[in-house]
């Protein structure tokens, strides 16, 4: 039998050492459901639980990099108010840091016929600002307090009953300091809702989904009385 010198010997040693230990750079810092729940991880962030739907079943995060995946068990699709329907694919993911969430893939939100991707949320203060690319806006920060679920969304007890599906949305331009911005109308009321684009679309037809959108999520509570 022949023997390696000692030196062979120790060198196959680190090598085996080398192949069977997993380096500490060799994959960055992840945390998964096994600490905290996605939902705590919004939190942690300063975002509210209910960006995320009900079910989540579990998540990667590098906290290096804010990069992150969060899963569901299939698509999940629900409508609001019964104005507007929004859509998570089974996986979604982006880049989260303190108050903002970007580079977002795997949620959408159908305005009239149109699905528009949601790119990037950021929190001010008691609100959260929405973009869709060529344009954003701001909702108040309690609309998102409760997680909704697959299918009904916020009111699974009366998913039946009646929405705001019959209500009408007009886009009115408004040109200032040579920005575009538009001021809807819901039915017969003015209401106080502006959208501002970073630049005017070609044609009113974003402008007015964007709008819709808006005014759905921000007079909620209102709507809920006066047409339910």
């Amino acid at each position: 039998m022949a023997f390696l010198p000692p030196i062979t010997t120790f060198a196959a040693a680190l090598l085996l050492l080398f192949l069977h230990t997993p380096l500490a750079t060799s994959s960055p810092l992840n945390l998964t459901g096994d600490s905290l729940s996605p939902y705590e991880v919004l939190q942690g962030y300063n975002f509210p639980v209910g960006l995320l739907p009900q079910g989540v079943l579990k998540y990667d995060l590098d906290e290096s990099t804010g990069r992150f995946h969060a899963y569901l068990e299939g698509s999940c699709s629900f409508s609001l108010e019964g104005s507007y329907q929004l859509k998570y694919k089974s996986t979604i993911s982006g880049i989260i840091s303190n108050n903002r969430l970007k580079n977002l893939s795997g949620i959408s939100v159908k305005v009239l016929f149109l699905w528009l991707n949601i790119v990037e949320v950021v929190r001010d203060e008691d609100a959260l600002q929405f973009s869709v690319g060529i344009a954003s806006a701001s909702f108040p920060i309690d609309n998102f307090y409760e997680c909704p679920q697959c299918g009904c969304g916020l009111d699974c007890a009366n998913s039946n009953g009646k929405g705001t599906d019959h209500m009408i949305v007009k886009a009115l331009p408004v040109f200032d300091d040579g920005l575009c911005s538009y001021k809807a109308t819901l039915g017969f009321r003015i209401v106080d809702v502006e959208v501002q684009f970073s630049r005017c679309p070609r044609n009113h037809v974003q402008a007015i989904c964007v709008l819709t959108l808006v005014v759905f999520l921000h007079f909620q509570p209102a709507l809920r009385e006066d047409y339910g």
